[in-house]
C-alpha cells in the first residue's frame, strides 16, 4: 500500500505585479498557514517519505515548511520543474518515477492542475483545493509504477479554514 499526499502550495503575495509568476513568494497567511497544516498531518500521525515540489517559488517555499514540521532537511526536498502548473499526466509521470523504497510520498504544486488530478484518482470530488489544502489517498501498489492504474481509496481532504482558521 503506498500513501500519496497532494498539497496545493500555500496563499501567495500578489502585491507585486511585475514580478513573474514563478518567482511569486508566500503572503503572510501563507506563511502562517503551511506550518499549521504540516503539524496537522504530524498530529494525525501521518508519514513522509519523500517530498516532491514544483520550484516555484510559493510551492517550494510551502515543502519546506513541512519538510520542516516532518524534521526533514530542506536539502531533501526534489524540485521537479515539470510541477510547475503541471497537467495530470505530469503527476503520473512523476508519481510513476519515485523510488519503490518509499511508501509515503508528498507533492507540492499549483492549481488548476492539483485539482483536476486528484479528482481523477477516486470518487470524492473537489471543487477546488484551496491554497495549502491537502487532499490524501492511499493506492494498492507496492511500486510507485503501478500507481495509475492501481486500486486508490480516499483519504482525507484538509485545508486551513476547515480548521477554524480566518
Amino acid at each position: 500500500m503506498k500513501q500519496l499526499i497532494l498539497v496545493r502550495h500555500a496563499k501567495s503575495d500578489w502585491g507585486n505585479p511585475g514580478l513573474d509568476d514563478f518567482d511569486r513568494p508566500l503572503n503572510e497567511r501563507g506563511k502562517k498557514d503551511a506550518p499549521v497544516m504540516a503539524q496537522r498531518l504530524v498530529d494525525k500521525k501521518v508519514t513522509i517519505d519523500a517530498f516532491i515540489a514544483s520550484p516555484a517559488k510559493r510551492a517550494a517555499k510551502t515543502a519546506k515548511f513541512f519538510a520542516e514540521a516532518f524534521k526533514t532537511k530542506k536539502d531533501d526536498i526534489v524540485f521537479k520543474e515539470k510541477l510547475y502548473l503541471a497537467e495530470p499526466a505530469t503527476f503520473f509521470a512523476v508519481i510513476a518515477n519515485a523510488d519503490d523504497k518509499l511508501n509515503s510520498i508528498a507533492i507540492f504544486s499549483h492549481n488548476y492542475g492539483i485539482t483536476d488530478f486528484a479528482n481523477m484518482l477516486t470518487d470524492v470530488r473537489i471543487d477546488n483545493i484551496p491554497t495549502c489544502g491537502v487532499f490524501a489517498l492511499k493506492a494498492d501498489c507496492s511500486s510507485w509504477g503501478d500507481f495509475k492504474e492501481a486500486k486508490k481509496e480516499f483519504w482525507f481532504f484538509d485545508y486551513p479554514k476547515a480548521g477554524g482558521q480566518d
